[in-house]
């Protein structure tokens, strides 16, 4: 399809098309299955993040001949192998360009992030289309934890912050609770976050030696239950509706 691509297997659980602006991830999350997945050392994947070659130009010719093809205008994800708001967006703003030119082509944006204030930016554009929704992946309440597993990511706090803010504009807003990385700390999540929140993922670690410290079967129960008793809008992942 070009730039503008359709998942496959567990990613296309979280939107039928996706968009990724850059190669690499300043926030360095040691779960993070990016680097492997775009045949990348870990330290580059971090440190030599960069836009994708001439993006811009090749988003604009994807759309057009997507909207000439007639395609069915589903929400694109931004993203799953980057971050649309990590530090280096402050500077090259093609985030910013890429949801004007999405929108222009009436395609809803799925936002999906851990970065900072920086992600406030935008909202003045995702306000224009009801279908747009912007979404953050949280893990860890506990600070310390949480620059243990997010070295480079926003706060817990400013990523709460920002869900707020959308959710006042009217933003439709999601949660992403994957990876669990701690139980408690996950239903501590949702107890703190419900009043503002839409719709939450949720699936399990994998790939990493932590995953076998959890009772994944217990998670699950517990989680659906918490979410249930708030009457949220939930997609349990398959990694997690499997065990």
């Amino acid at each position: 399809m070009g730039v503008i691509y359709e998942p496959k297997n567990a990613a296309k659980e979280y939107a039928d098309l996706a968009l990724n602006m850059y190669i690499g991830c300043q926030h360095g999350c040691i779960y993070c299955y990016a680097p492997r997945s775009t045949f990348k050392k870990k330290e580059e994947f971090i440190n030599n993040a960069k836009i994708k070659d001439n993006i811009i130009e090749r988003l604009e010719k994807n759309l057009k001949l997507l909207s000439k093809k007639k395609v069915k205008k589903l929400p694109v994800l931004m993203s799953f192998s980057c971050d649309p708001y990590q530090p280096i967006e402050k500077a090259e703003k093609v985030t910013r360009v890429a949801i004007q030119m999405l929108n222009e082509h009436k395609f809803p944006v799925r936002i999906l992030t851990k970065g900072g204030k920086l992600a406030q930016r935008d909202f003045d554009l995702l306000v224009k289309n009801k279908r747009n929704e912007f979404g953050v992946s949280l893990t860890l309440t506990n600070k310390k934890q949480q620059i243990e597993w997010e070295p480079r990511a926003a706060t817990y706090k400013q990523r709460v912050a920002n869900l707020k803010k959308a959710k006042k504009l009217g933003i439709k807003t999601w949660v992403s609770l994957e990876p669990i990385l701690d139980l408690e700390q996950t239903l501590n999540i949702i107890d703190s976050t419900h009043d503002f929140v839409d719709r939450y993922g949720v699936g399990k670690l994998n790939y990493n030696k932590h995953q076998r410290t959890i009772d994944w079967k217990e998670a699950k129960e517990k989680i659906v239950a918490k979410l249930k008793s708030y009457n949220k809008k939930t997609i349990i992942h398959k990694s997690l509706k499997e065990v």
